[in-house]
C-alpha cells in the first residue's frame, strides 16, 4: 500500500509515528539506503552552505567525492579544506549574484539553492504581543523566493548551467497552502514564513516551465525537520516531530538530488519520505 502514495501527510507528528509503525527505513535511518557514489566528479554549487543543513550538505558532498563549490555571506565557517569558496554572496543583490556566477570556473551539474531567512518571531493580525512585521515578511520574500530565481538566473544567462543541469531548491512544507488547514488549523499565523516559501514554490514551477525545453530539471524540496538554529524555537517538539540531526537530513536532500529527473521537474518532494507535498 505505501508504495501505492503519491503525497506525504500534512501531520508532521502523524507522519513520523506511521513511519515507525511500518519501519520506513528511508525515513528513520536514511543511512541504510544512501548512496552518494554518483555524486562522485559531480559539480555542485550550493548557495549558504557555510553553517546548519548548507554546512552538512557541503560535508556529505565532500565525501561523496563531488566537486563542490560553497557561497557565503562572510565566514566559511567550518566548510572543509577543498571546497572553492565564493564569499560576500548577497542572494537579495542582483550585482553581487552575478559576480558569484562569474567566479565559477566551469558550468555546474548541480545547484542547491539552499540560502534562506527564518527570523525568530511569530506574526499574527490578532495578538499584540505578536504583530505583523512586513518589513521582515520582505525580507524573508526576497531571500527564500526571490533569491533562487536570481542565482538560476545568472547562471543560466552566463552560460553557467551544464548540460541537463539540475536546479534544486530547499524550500519547505511551509509552502503549501493545502497544508495550512492542518500544520495552522484555527491559528493562521507567521505570514512571512509561509508567504516566503509559498512564492518560492511558484518560482520553481514557473522556472520548471521555462527552463523545460533547456532540459534542466526544477524541483523544490522540503528537507525535513532538521535540529538547526533556525528551527531552535521549536526545539520543544524536535522529539515528538522527529526532527534530525543535520548529517541525516543533508543525505535525505542529496538522496532526492540523485533522483531528480526531467519527469519529476516541477514537483515539490518531502525529503522525509520521498513522496510530493500538495501546493
Amino acid at each position: 500500500m505505501a508504495e501505492q502514495r503519491v503525497y506525504s501527510l500534512a501531520d508532521q507528528t502523524a507522519r513520523f509515528e506511521r513511519a515507525k509503525t511500518e519501519a520506513n527505513q528511508r525515513y528513520l535511518d536514511i543511512s541504510s539506503c544512501f548512496d552518494g557514489s554518483s555524486l562522485k566528479d559531480q559539480r555542485v554549487l550550493v548557495t549558504g552552505g557555510n553553517r546548519g543543513l548548507g554546512l552538512a550538505i557541503v560535508q556529505e558532498l565532500v565525501a561523496a567525492g563531488a566537486c563542490v563549490i560553497s557561497t557565503c555571506r562572510a565566514s566559511r565557517g567550518e566548510i572543509p579544506d577543498g571546497v572553492q569558496v565564493i564569499d560576500n554572496v548577497e542572494v537579495c543583490d542582483g550585482a553581487s549574484v552575478a559576480t558569484m556566477a562569474d567566479a565559477l570556473e566551469v558550468p555546474v551539474d548541480v545547484v542547491i539553492n539552499n540560502a534562506g531567512y527564518f527570523p525568530d518571531l511569530h506574526e499574527t493580525i490578532t495578538d499584540p504581543a505578536n504583530p505583523l512585521n512586513f518589513e521582515e515578511e520582505l525580507k524573508q520574500i526576497d531571500v527564500c523566493a526571490v533569491g533562487p530565481l536570481r542565482v538560476t538566473n545568472a547562471l543560466f544567462n552566463k552560460g553557467k548551467l551544464a548540460e541537463n543541469a539540475k536546479v534544486i531548491i530547499i524550500s519547505s512544507q511551509a509552502g503549501s497552502a493545502e497544508w495550512r488547514c492542518t500544520q495552522n488549523q484555527d491559528t493562521g499565523g507567521d505570514y512571512g514564513h509561509h508567504m516566503s516559501r509559498a512564492a518560492c514554490n511558484i518560482a520553481g514551477v514557473l522556472m520548471s516551465e521555462e527552463l523545460k525545453k533547456h532540459n534542466h530539471a526544477v524541483v523544490m524540496l522540503h528537507p525535513g525537520f532538521n535540529r538547526t538554529d533556525m528551527t531552535a524555537k521549536y526545539a520543544h517538539i524536535w522529539d515528538k516531530e522527529g526532527a534530525v540531526e543535520t548529517h541525516e537530513g543533508a543525505k535525505r536532500v542529496l538522496h532526492e538530488v540523485i533522483g531528480v529527473t526531467m519527469e519529476k521537474t516541477g514537483q515539490f518532494i518531502n525529503c522525509e519520505d520521498g513522496l510530493r507535498i500538495p501546493f
